[in-house]
């Protein structure tokens, strides 16, 4: 099977049976492509089917030689490996070339985080007599006390806003949704952004059930999203590097330090596995450490 007609077929696989978002299917696609260029150009390999173990280590061998990342190469390598899955279970192949290779080791890093107090200092330096300034608040608020993904947040809908019953939907990777509770805080930002701000805006066409919008009525993008972070911690006197994704970090970290659940968590921050969401529990060592001295019963 040439390259072209199995890549094809793999994408529709993503989107109809697997039911991925856009953007995920994309970064398959992309990653599929380096592999399809490397035996095209470089082995002169047009079948996709016929790859061996010694073709995938060659790619890999080229991937080092870029000075692709370990973590790079283990997410394009895991990305492939699920395309080779897909071509077993259609039974185009009878072996999958990446059954013998195994995954570069990642360090991994622990997630930056901020305090409470850092956290509130943010949100408290909102002047709510600037233009958007209960927006801003409220985009914050919503981050930290929701522990939403920047994409999660400017995805957001109005339709899935339940504010009397105390909890919004989300629209998650994989196009999975998620239900998260609201406090008594982030519901009241809530309203009052919504009738003292939204309420008096023109909406465009196609934008009307966005929840966060800019100064023409239109859904906000991504970057917009960083640069009130940015701006608010300066403004806090943060120096540390921050972004939007610090808050998720710092609402799960916060939660876990307070006692709650790791499953718990896992179902608020939509992960898959509970394996990622194990990394909160070596964010804070010292936490750790100062809760099992003030409670162990050989004070």
């Amino acid at each position: 099977m040439n390259w072209k007609r199995a890549l094809k077929e793999y994408r529709n696989y993503l989107v109809l049976e697997k039911s991925l978002a856009k953007n995920s299917i994309e970064a398959y696609l992309r990653d599929q492509t380096k592999l399809r260029d490397f035996c095209i150009n470089t082995l002169d390999v047009l079948d996709c089917t016929i790859l061996t173990t010694e073709h995938i280590r060659m790619f890999i061998k080229d991937l080092n030689e870029q000075k692709a990342s370990s973590k790079s190469q283990a997410r394009i390598l895991s990305s492939l490996s699920s395309f080779y899955n897909y071509l077993e279970l259609e039974e185009c192949i009878t072996a999958n070339p990446f059954s013998k290779i195994e995954s570069p080791s990642i360090e991994k890093k622990l997630p930056e985080t901020l305090g409470k107090e850092a956290i509130d200092a943010m949100i408290n330096s909102v002047d709510l007599s600037a233009n958007w300034g209960e927006r801003n608040r409220t985009i914050l608020e919503t981050l930290y006390s929701c522990g939403l993904r920047v994409s999660e947040l400017v995805n957001l809908q109005c339709s899935r806003l339940y504010l009397n019953d105390g909890f919004l939907v989300v629209l998650g990777k994989g196009s999975k949704e998620r239900i998260v509770p609201l406090n008594k805080t982030l519901i009241k930002y809530l309203k009052n952004y919504m009738q003292l701000v939204r309420s008096h805006q023109t909406i465009a066409d196609g934008h009307e059930d966005f929840v966060f919008l800019n100064n023409r009525g239109k859904q906000l993008s991504r970057v917009m999203i960083f640069n009130v972070v940015k701006k608010h911690a300066t403004i806090a006197g943060i120096t540390k590097k921050i972004s939007p994704h610090t808050f998720r970090h710092s609402f799960a970290t916060h939660l876990l330090e307070g006692g709650a659940d790791l499953r718990a968590i896992q179902s608020l921050l939509g992960h898959e596995s509970i394996s990622t969401t194990e990394i909160y529990l070596h964010v804070d060592r010292q936490f750790v450490r100062d809760e099992i001295i003030a409670h162990h019963p050989r004070k």
